[in-house]
């Protein structure tokens, strides 16, 4: 395959649900064409139906868990050969489990870091044999990987493993002008944030105004992302209007983290 002659595809992870689902939503608006990935199947069909109805153009879906590198690469390669090679790709598979020095399990250790971060690798060594020598790379991490969290020992490691190979990555990538940032999003309304609430109502308070007994600033915009506040950002980092922007960590948490 050329891969200067490039594609017009975009390769999106974790798109069942979330952040994924609105990244590429957002890029199939815009008049990209898009490739779907996700272990969740029914979360896909969802994702591939709303982007069907809205864009006339059904998107490609794999059922596929980032932790299968095999999969993974079968998937990335059916995807660049329909599309004619790839234009960018978002990270954006991820899973949260509570968990802190005293109570966080090795399986559950284990699988943040496979997903969460070895997950990433996966794709990102998939893309690179199919990415045009001009294209983009997304990761999403989390403000956790810049900020220590009581009770998310693994994830937060995890992810600040995950935003240090995005960079290194994109270090090398760079020799072909492939670009390669990192969105870093704070408490954002997806599946994954309700699941830490037991109470969504104080959770989400909590959040928005500080908590002093778990060291959280609290958000000063006042409120909790919606997906599509992330996917916007990431969305702008795979597009040329941001052609010089590479090897980046952006915050997109409201001025939680400052």
């Amino acid at each position: 395959m050329n891969r200067e002659a490039g594609g017009t595809g975009t390769f999106v992870t974790g798109a069942g649900s979330g952040i994924g689902a609105a990244t590429a939503l957002a890029v199939a608006t815009a008049g990209g064409r898009v490739a779907l990935l996700d272990r969740d199947a029914a979360g896909l069909a969802e994702v591939a139906d709303t982007i069907a109805a809205s864009t006339g153009r059904e998107p490609l879906r794999f059922a596929v868990d980032v932790r299968d590198a095999d999969a993974v690469d079968a998937a990335v390669a059916e995807a660049a050969e329909r599309f004619g090679g790839l234009r960018a790709m978002a990270c954006a598979a991820g899973i949260l489990r509570p968990g802190g020095l005293e109570d966080v399990t090795v399986e559950d250790w284990e699988a943040h870091l496979g997903v969460n971060t070895t997950g990433v690798l996966h794709c990102l060594r998939a893309a690179s044999h199919h990415l045009a020598d001009d294209g983009a790379v997304v990761v999403v991490s989390s403000n956790a990987a810049r900020v220590p969290r009581t009770g998310m020992l693994a994830y937060a490691a995890s992810k600040a493993a995950t935003s240090a190979l995005a960079r290194c990555a994109g270090l090398e990538l760079a020799a072909r002008g492939i670009r390669c940032n990192v969105v870093e999003p704070g408490s954002t309304a997806t599946a994954m944030q309700r699941d830490l609430w037991p109470d969504p109502e104080a959770g989400r308070r909590a959040a928005v105004e500080g908590d002093p007994a778990a060291y959280r600033l609290g958000i000063p915009l006042g409120r909790i992302a919606e997906p599509e506040d992330v996917a916007g950002v990431v969305a702008f980092l795979l597009s040329d209007a941001a052609r010089h922007v590479t090897l980046q960590q952006l915050y997109v948490d409201g001025g939680a983290s400052l």
